[in-house]
């Protein structure tokens, strides 16, 4: 931790990242009067909310009902619905008749929410390891959490009793898909509507080919708006899957998620918590919402339409393809090389593409560096939570007031 500037207090609490779930306790903490000395460190310069797909027209997946306060207290000051009346929207919002807003106006509610906590914030300070600070008993009793100004590269050290990691994912990138050259083709779904536009632009409305790897619901919103919104460009979308899938947000099955339910799983084998994931999996991952795949198929019908033959068609999905690798070409783009799921051979694909965008979605292991100097204490050499999202530490190696006080929140 050399170069760091000296610690001035011991505070309650630091959050790591100021996503929805930092943002959640900052309310929680609001709300209940709790006068804790809190800190909340954040990479990005401001707050913002995935911002790299918050697509024209795209709406949220889940209820507003389930924002940061309601089904906690419904009377707070940070619902959706008093965010709307502080807008005075409430009622064109009523007259809308949907539980499902569009995805840039939750954008802007979390935004709004974020706004009341700027004194406790620190926005553009990365932060790059969590360090156990023991006393004079040889136990842990405080944390030390280095970070860097990602301005001035300037490292800050600030200490805190307990610890709250809550960042987002890092880009999942396949290794056959790197390619760390200067103008690469190749974006991630995380960047699209920042880098793509500026990336189409350039080609001054010249025809472009566009390929999409990824069968899940980001996948699908950027087939979607590519064709929607930029006619110079031909798409090709594939998926090792056969078909691109609907999510199940059915009730029944939605119950999964009721607080409830969490004591339930936790308390279950480990082998009945994974089967009840498997099971649970198209609830939310590698799934696209009904009606999505309904607007996707009427356009792929409006191309049968006018052309009986799918391989002349401007916009394809193309499935049971694994892009495993591509091929430069002399020109820049790239020719992907694809593997049948169905019997495994290899094939390239017959167009070579200016554009591929990677919906592969994201790693999320950004606690496993930070925690680095933490992981001999560590029951068992995991990185393994209790059902209050506590890091199991050994319980001879912390103070009862401190160190298993660090937590997991997956963003």
């Amino acid at each position: 931790m050399d170069g760091a500037c000296e610690v001035v207090e011991l505070l309650d609490l630091v959050c790591v990242g100021f996503g929805p779930a930092s943002l959640a306790i900052a309310v929680a903490l609001h709300d209940k009067g709790i006068p804790a000395r809190v800190l909340y460190l954040e990479r990005q310069r401001e707050f913002k909310w995935h911002e790299g797909m918050l697509l024209q027209h795209t709406r949220m997946q889940i209820s507003f009902l389930k924002d940061l306060a309601t089904l906690r207290d419904p009377r707070s000051h940070f619902t959706f619905l008093n965010y709307l009346h502080s807008k005075n929207r409430l009622v064109a919002f009523v007259n809308l008749s949907t539980f499902l807003p569009l995805r840039e106006e939750y954008n802007d509610y979390l935004t709004w929410c974020a706004s009341h906590f700027d004194e406790n914030v620190r926005y553009g300070y990365e932060t790059l390891e969590v360090v156990p600070r023991r006393g004079e008993s040889g136990q842990v009793e405080s944390w030390d959490i280095l970070s860097r100004d990602v301005t001035t590269d300037q490292r800050t050290t600030v200490r805190a009793r307990h610890v709250v990691i809550a960042v987002g994912g890092k880009p999942k990138i396949p290794a056959a898909l790197s390619d760390p050259s200067p103008n690469s083709p190749f974006v991630h779904s995380s960047s699209y509507s920042s880098a793509v536009p500026k990336m189409l632009a350039e080609k001054n409305g010249a025809d472009c080919h566009a390929a999409i790897v990824g069968g899940g619901q980001s996948a699908a919103e950027i087939l979607n708006d590519l064709q929607s919104r930029f006619h110079n460009v031909s798409i090709r979308l594939f998926t090792g899957d056969s078909a691109l899938r609907p999510s199940d947000d059915s009730p029944f099955v939605n119950e999964i998620f009721d607080p409830h339910r969490t004591d339930e799983f936790y308390d279950l084998p480990s082998e009945a918590q994974q089967e009840i994931l498997y099971r649970n999996k198209a609830t939310n991952y590698g799934v696209v919402r009904s009606e999505l795949l309904d607007r996707l198929y009427e356009s792929m019908y409006h191309q049968r339409l006018h052309e009986p033959d799918e391989s002349k068609w401007k916009h394809r999905i193309i499935t049971r393809r694994e892009v495993v690798g591509y091929d430069k070409q002399a020109d820049r783009k790239v020719s992907l090389k694809l593997r049948n799921t169905l019997d495994g051979s290899i094939s390239m694909s017959e167009a070579a593409f200016d554009l591929v965008i990677i919906a592969t979605g994201y790693i999320r292991d950004a606690h496993v560096g930070m925690l680095e100097k933490s992981k001999d204490l560590l029951e068992t050499g995991k990185y393994d939570v209790g059902r209050d999202y506590k890091i199991k530490y050994r319980r001879d190696a912390v103070a009862d007031n401190c160190g298993d006080a660090v937590r997991i929140v997956m963003e």
